[in-house]
């Protein structure tokens, strides 16, 4: 296998192996008012350990399903995630995981996004809080999910 011996954990990714597993979710989305969503989302590490990826689905309609992976910069000592769903999307996030709360987000002239998740100290649990702002409006409820951990 070509690149073979690069196929190995990624100590730089060593604080999200919290986040690996099986999570069923329920939450909301402002889009879809008066609607409990549910769904299911899973991080694995990848090739080895050297990325994480997290795949996700809601299964209700309107809500795409998604995959990203996660990576490290070790010379700016910072995480990104690149994402893509259904829809065709993508879209770079930058990463941070400090004590118990991970924060995905970007800051796009036109539409920024932000996630923020706090994982319970069992690690059993993460609620998150979806915000986005269009035009450098005020920011707005986006799509928030709760995270039960199922394995």
């Amino acid at each position: 296998m070509t690149g073979g011996e690069a196929l190995i954990p990624n100590p730089a990714l060593r604080p999200f192996e919290v986040l690996v597993g099986e999570w069923r979710t329920t939450g909301t989305h402002p889009l879809i008012p008066d609607t409990t969503l549910h769904g299911r989302t899973s991080f694995t590490w990848h090739e080895g350990g050297a990325f994480l990826l997290m795949r996700s689905e809601i299964d209700e309609e309107g809500i795409p399903s998604g995959v990203a992976v996660l990576g490290s910069d070790d010379a700016a000592a910072t995480f990104v995630m690149v994402y893509f769903d259904e829809r065709g999307v993508s879209r770079r996030y930058d990463v941070t995981l400090t004590d118990n709360r991970l924060v995905w987000a970007r800051d796009e002239a036109g539409f920024a996004q932000r996630n923020t998740l706090v994982i319970d100290e069992d690690g059993s649990r993460m609620v998150g809080v979806g915000e986005m702002s269009r035009a450098g409006g005020d920011w707005e409820d986006d799509l928030s999910l709760t995270y039960e951990r199922i394995s």
